[in-house]
């Protein structure tokens, strides 16, 4: 062990002559442990609602969407269906539309959109895992054509999805027609029945409809065109080859005139925006933690005034103030370092418990919650930012300290 860190963990678990510089000293650890026990737990919290938030988004966005780069239709006659059927790890290619609307019901009326799935959708269990009440997707009973809103939007529009006969008017703006202001004019318009509702993101709920393919097609007029090819591919991890690879190999086939995105480039304004929301948390824990290291300059402070003595005697024995100011380093760092890894070690201990035995509950447990617990997941990334921070920063203090005391001793 290098002499001045061996010199600088003796003073620190050493009994000082004055008392108070031991009671400083704890505190300083425990403050800095506070601090690193909030930022671990903290950005865990961020990491579980972030992965609740995905797996929301998963249920019913597609692993990859292909849209057109120029225009606002793909022309289904001439897209490559079969070439993309015979990548590797496809399991469906399919078109949907997706169209601004408005919705009726009765006395009731809301705008957002209607998105037309192809009948295959009803074989994908990510969509049959977002329907409530566990039916599956129905797009379709006997010679009936159905629609299955969003649980926001059908509290907007006051449908009961148990009531018999529910039904929702659909307006969608008419192709070709933008110049006439009459309402039966400007618009086509089509009813649908309602029996089920889908629940995943808020923000999807309150604005979507799903219906079925061709109903939504004939109503706007779109002949062999869609708004978008989505494609599916296997879950879990066997699958043999990376979606990144699988997306890659698309987009050589489609060439330029096509966009692949996958999950997170469909919605990159809401994942930057998660980032941007932790990166805010993490920057105010660490202003948290810089407040903490003020105890750690004080202590020190003490400490090397009540190791002058200490200090003649080892220059006289030919330290010169290099040694010294590597002890007095060393010691601030240990502080703010011991402090750190308790507090990460406390704070793992209390993510691992809220993450499999759930402390905290949401609420009073008697609200309708995607969750019952406050979701956590614990990063190894998170934990290692979270150490360097508190050596960097219990590093900066001690250095500043140190380097102020050697000017006056």
């Amino acid at each position: 062990m290098k002499l001045p860190l061996f010199i600088a963990q003796r003073y620190l678990l050493a009994k000082k002559s004055h008392n108070l510089i031991n009671i400083i000293t704890w505190i300083s650890i425990v403050s800095v442990g506070v601090a690193a026990f909030a930022m671990i737990f903290v950005l865990s919290v961020f990491n579980g609602f972030n992965v609740v938030i995905s797996d929301s988004i998963h249920k019913l966005s597609p692993d990859l969407r292909v849209t057109a780069t120029e225009g606002k239709t793909v022309n289904l006659k001439d897209f490559p269906f079969d070439k993309i059927k015979n990548v590797k790890n496809v399991d469906f290619v399919l078109p949907t539309i997706t169209e601004d609307a408005l919705f009726r019901n009765a006395d009731k009326q809301q705008i957002g959109q209607i998105k037309g799935l192809p009948d295959e959708y009803e074989d994908i269990d990510r969509i049959n895992g977002s329907v409530v009440g566990g039916k599956g997707l129905r797009l379709h009973r006997e010679e009936y054509d159905f629609a299955t809103p969003g649980s926001g939007m059908a509290y907007y529009l006051g449908i009961n999805p148990n009531r018999p006969y529910s039904m929702v008017q659909v307006y969608v703006p008419r192709r070709g027609n933008a110049s006439s202001f009459n309402i039966e004019n400007s618009f086509n318009n089509g009813q649908l029945f309602v029996n089920q509702v889908f629940s995943t993101q808020q923000e999807i709920d309150d604005q979507l409809i799903l219906a079925p393919y061709q109903w939504l097609s004939d109503l706007i007029g779109y002949d062999s065109l869609s708004s978008a090819v989505e494609i599916f591919v296997p879950n879990g991890k066997d699958a043999a080859r990376s979606l990144s690879a699988v997306k890659k190999e698309i987009q050589n086939i489609l060439g330029p005139g096509f966009k692949v995105d996958d999950q997170y480039e469909q919605q990159s304004t809401l994942y930057k925006m998660m980032k941007s929301e932790k990166l805010a948390v993490y920057l105010i824990l660490t202003f948290i933690l810089i407040m903490a290291t003020f105890n750690v300059i004080g202590s020190l402070s003490m400490l090397i005034i009540e190791k002058k003595k200490d200090t003649s005697t080892l220059r006289a024995m030919g330290a010169d103030n290099t040694l010294i100011h590597n002890i007095f380093l060393n010691e601030g760092t240990l502080i703010a370092v011991v402090g750190g890894i308790i507090g990460l070690v406390l704070g793992i201990i209390a993510v691992l418990l809220q993450q499999y035995v759930g402390i905290i509950r949401l609420g009073d447990g008697t609200g309708n919650y995607i969750v019952d617990y406050y979701p956590v997941a614990l990063k190894l990334t998170d934990i290692l930012v979270v150490l360097a921070t508190i050596v960097v920063i219990g590093g900066i203090a001690a250095w500043t300290t140190v380097k102020v005391a050697m000017k006056k001793m």
